[in-house]
């Protein structure tokens, strides 16, 4: 999912670790089989991390969504914030998708566009899906296989069709082959030989060696149909063609976004979405004190980016409206990545230092505190993940989250930095507490002689600053204050686009360390060929210890954060599919 994909992000973005006791206590659907709404009153606090906030299947009204921050795109191949994966449920439809239920169960993978799961044969390297009756585009036409094909071939277009997640492309053709649609020269423009269409029911995929989380790679958007003669290139992000149970009004990038039914959608034909509202509408505001005041007054139901309320914004919502809030654990880890390709970093023990002199407790209480920022983390596997564990390498608990200043000059003096050195701290000026953040730690950091300048930069624009490694080392980013929550909750999920070396890119670079060591990049490679999650996840766990003690990344909080519901609002559960967040797709409204 998403740098924190705005709430990832994917990257920043919004869960899951949500709590694994929650209950469906609504049907699939997201409504229950009685409707319990209550005409417009608070569901409670925390009701919607218990349970289903206040849960109903009426139909009606506008559901409204105000955000800080603009989705990196609507065109399903191009996106990577979280809260676009959940938003693009709307219009968007892949072979499999997650189950439309609260906490842990919403993680699971069930048929979407497809009648079952796949088939997999071919000792893994096969998976083949027959498509369900009745799926249609917006025009009435029938959704193909080679809509599907043609969607998923877009992601090799990487010259036009930019930003998104990379995974189809290594597993399907891991030596680059094939260059795109744009570029290919098949009269139907569907020459990846990897996906087959025998007919227009059926799709065939090809892997060059299993992969257990494959299934997890078609669930992205990035999986999504598109129709080969609606496709504007880069500009098709204006107006995506909806497979959805909604379809675009319109769309303003930064300003806002309206969408209606799709009146061609039959619900006979989707098991998975509710379609409960007749409008929804996004409004961009870049003012986070603001989006937090027209909450709280009822002009919007609820934030878009799902990162959080400003600390003015919660002290007024849990003194005044506690009933209207949820408290979010999510599986995002705040962390700063350290640069090893800009000086003094590309020293272990340089890198070290910072480690002990950062004051892990001051970067909390920036955050929020435990509650509001999350509990300090000590390593970089969120706890939903299998393979995570408690290592902490720097003994970061055992001192407190305090600095450790006696072993930071120590490791100074190793690197030949006895004096310390000067670095540069970037941070996202529209992520709520990033800047502030960044500050402690330069506060802390002086205490031992690095003297680090702050550059606020806009979280928009992150993907051509810190993710692009020329820019990183031009600017002398040696330390880049981020966030990031699983693609799809595995160790490969969440990592690999981390600190693989193989996924190291000239733009939209999220292993920002740039670390490429051939021991990392192997436990990903033995981990992929486990069949059983167990074994796996003790492979990710070496992985993530060894990660560790390269000191690339420094993970200060495991996320949590205060969310706003409004009391219009029905069916709101966090779902551990998107991060915490809620499922947007289920949701409602009082009208």
């Amino acid at each position: 999912m998403t740098p924190l994909r705005s709430s990832r992000t994917r990257r920043i973005a919004g869960a899951a670790l949500v709590v694994a006791a929650l209950t469906a206590t609504a049907a699939c659907g997201g409504g229950g089989s009685k409707d319990k709404d209550n005409g417009g009153k608070a569901a409670g606090y925390n009701a919607a991390v218990k349970g289903i906030a206040n849960a109903s299947a009426k139909k009606g009204g506008t559901l409204k969504f105000i955000g800080k921050q603009d989705f990196d795109s609507t065109d399903p191949q191009r996106q990577y914030y979280g809260m676009a994966w959940d938003f693009s449920r709307f219009y968007a439809r892949q072979l499999v998708s997650y189950a439309p239920k609260p906490g842990a169960a919403g993680a699971e993978l069930v048929p979407d566009l497809a009648k079952a799961n796949g088939k997999v044969t071919d000792d893994g390297k096969t998976y083949t899906y027959e498509l369900r009756d009745g799926i249609t585009w917006e025009d009435g036409t029938p959704i193909t296989s080679k809509d599907i094909k043609y969607g998923i071939e877009r992601i090799w277009a990487t010259d036009v069709i930019t930003g998104g997640p990379s995974y189809l492309r290594q597993v399907l053709d891991p030596k680059n082959e094939y260059k795109g649609p744009y570029k290919d020269k098949s009269p139907d423009k569907l020459g990846l030989k990897a996906i087959e269409t025998p007919d227009d029911k059926t799709i065939v995929f090809k892997l060059a060696t299993p992969n257990g989380d494959f299934e997890q790679m078609l669930a992205m958007p990035a999986g999504s149909p598109v129709k080969q003669e609606k496709d504007t290139g880069a500009k098709y992000q204006l107006k995506p063609f909806s497979s959805g149970p909604y379809k675009f009004e319109s769309y303003t990038p930064k300003k806002g976004a309206v969408l209606v039914r799709n009146d061609k959608w039959q619900k006979s034909s989707d098991p998975i979405r509710a379609a409960l509202p007749d409008k929804i509408t996004v409004t961009i505001n870049s003012n986070i004190e603001a989006i937090d005041q027209l909450l709280i007054k009822g002009e919007y139901d609820l934030d878009l980016n799902a990162t959080g309320m400003s600390q003015s914004g919660r002290t007024t919502a849990l003194k005044q409206h506690k009933d209207n809030v949820d408290n979010i654990e999510t599986s995002f880890i705040r962390y700063v990545d350290i640069a090893t390709k800009v000086k003094p970093f590309d020293n272990v023990d340089c890198r070290k230092a910072v480690i002990y002199a950062a004051d892990y407790k001051s970067m909390q209480t920036v955050r929020g505190g435990p509650a509001a920022g999350g509990e300090i983390a000590t390593n970089m596997l969120p706890k939903s993940i299998k393979g995570a564990d408690d290592y902490d390498p720097y003994g970061i608990l055992a001192r407190g989250g305090k600095p450790d200043v006696t072993k930071a000059k120590e490791a100074l003096k190793k690197c030949g930095k006895p004096e310390g050195f000067s670095t540069v701290i970037s941070a996202r000026s529209n992520n709520p507490g990033e800047v502030q953040t960044a500050e402690a730690l330069q506060q802390s950091l002086q205490a031992v002689g690095i003297k680090a300048e702050v550059e606020p930069i806009d979280g928009a624009e992150s993907s051509s600053i810190t993710g692009s490694p020329a820019v990183v080392k031009k600017r002398g980013l040696g330390l880049v204050m981020t966030g990031w929550g699983p693609d799809f909750p595995t160790g490969q999920g969440f990592s690999q686009p981390l600190v693989d070396g193989r996924f190291i890119a000239p733009n939209g670079n999220y292993n920002v360390s740039e670390t490429n060591d051939p021991k990392i990049n192997k436990f990903f490679d033995d981990a992929l060929k486990e069949t059983d999650p167990e074994k796996a996840g003790e492979i990710y766990k070496q992985m993530n210890h060894a990660v560790a003690d390269l000191a690339v990344q420094m993970p200060f909080i495991y996320e949590k954060n205060f969310t706003w519901r409004s009391s219009r609002l029905t069916n709101a559960y966090s779902t551990a599919a998107y991060n915490g967040r809620y499922d947007y797709v289920s949701l409602g409204v009082v009208k």
